[in-house]
């Protein structure tokens, strides 16, 4: 079936596809695309662009500057809903990753007992001062990571801590510098912090939500309305590559050492290879393998763009605050993941697609997430603004 889309009158609309991406471990798909020359295979060619913040990423996918990003999920939602700025309509073509984020905290805490979330909680329930915690984009995945796990503990984030953004390169060099006492991010800054010896990881994000939907690919909704035949080998390229990386540890390896490189993440090998295996050394003298690090494909699991996933994060701007009044999350969700066009592009890519929109998912804290009750889902928990906690 490759290739099919490609000539006649489905051929891509765009030749040339504009790509930003951060510097993180999980940008290793759409890299391994352009590097195996998947894209091309596919009738486009991918230029990829390197960003350096969350912020300019969102604001020159907005300007048309680039046609695609390597995006936070919730960052997709936060502008969709117009969150922090006027509002834009948005898509999601698929998921880039799942699981292989960390939350790290500084060995200054940990020499004060702190090893842990319920030794952290008892830290700042001594009231010696407020710590600072940084996460990398105000609606983004780590933000909404960071804030369920100190919830989790009995921390409300936005009243017991401070919280500031930080892009995710900046993180470790700012928590050994300290200036702050923990963070939220991508690797393999988490691993840096470890490595050199500043920090120590607390708790992995698949720790706080098994199987969580990484990076997505987003797109504004008018580039994707005028290109859908380039979205679609886009996404069948980088569905390819994703498969590759996780087709065997030999092909890990080899993303590791094009992701090392300054053209992309510009960090150590080590840094980056370990933790891409899901070789975890904590920084405290804990050292396990995860069966379920960060995974690019896991035979199309980690790629399909359930409307669940995006509802999630939506419950969570609400539960923040972020979101001012309730949506109708399965509409907005439904209207922002492209679904059509990604089971196009897998069959394409002869990828399988679930049949279902929408999943189960069970959390650090026992909750449980369908996706069928937003409302009594937010309501059930009891650390959250106060419209929403009772208060």
């Amino acid at each position: 079936m490759s290739g099919a889309f490609v000539t006649g009158s489905d051929r891509p609309e765009k030749g040339t596809i504009r790509v930003g991406f951060m510097p993180l471990t999980d940008c290793a798909s759409l890299v391994m695309a352009s590097v195996l020359g998947l894209d091309e295979k596919h009738g486009i060619k991918l230029a990829l662009h390197r960003q350096h913040s969350w912020s300019g990423m969102r604001d020159r996918l907005l300007s048309g500057e680039l046609d695609a990003a390597h995006a936070l999920y919730g960052m997709l939602y936060g502008v969709e809903n117009g969150i922090g700025g006027a509002a834009a309509r948005m898509a999601v073509l698929m998921n880039l990753s799942r699981n292989g984020q960390a939350i790290t905290l500084s060995r200054a805490l940990a020499a004060q007992g702190a090893t842990d979330l319920a030794t952290l909680a008892a830290l700042l329930r001594r009231g010696t001062r407020r710590f600072t915690f940084a996460h990398t984009f105000p609606t983004g995945n780590h933000a909404m990571f960071l804030y369920y796990w100190l919830a989790a503990g009995g921390i409300d984030p936005l009243r017991d801590v401070r919280v500031a953004t930080v892009p995710p390169s900046q993180m470790a060099v700012n928590l050994a510098a300290g200036h702050m006492d923990g963070f939220c991010a991508g690797e393999p800054w988490s691993a840096r912090a470890v490595l050199d010896g500043s920090g120590f990881t607390a708790a992995t994000s698949q720790d706080i939500w098994p199987d969580h939907p990484g990076k997505a690919l987003g797109a504004t909704a008018a580039f994707v309305d005028a290109n859908p035949h380039a979205c679609r080998s886009l996404v069948a390229a980088v569905l390819e590559a994703g498969r590759w990386i996780d087709d065997a540890p030999s092909h890990r390896d080899a993303a590791a050492e094009v992701l090392a490189s300054p053209a992309y993440v510009d960090a150590d090998r080590q840094a980056i290879a370990a933790r891409l295996h899901g070789h975890y050394d904590n920084g405290l003298g804990k050292r396990w393998t995860d069966p379920d690090p960060l995974q690019f494909h896991a035979g199309g699991e980690a790629n399909f763009p359930w409307l669940s996933d995006g509802m999630w994060f939506m419950t969570q701007h609400r539960r923040w605050g972020l979101l001012r009044e309730d949506v109708d999350y399965a509409a907005v969700a439904a209207r922002v993941n492209r679904v059509g066009l990604y089971r196009e592009a897998a069959l394409v890519a002869g990828v399988p697609a679930p049949s279902s929109l929408m999943r189960t998912s069970m959390l650090m804290d026992g909750k449980v997430w369908t996706g069928k009750d937003p409302a009594a889902y937010l309501s059930s928990f009891p650390i959250a603004r106060p419209a929403l906690a009772g208060a």
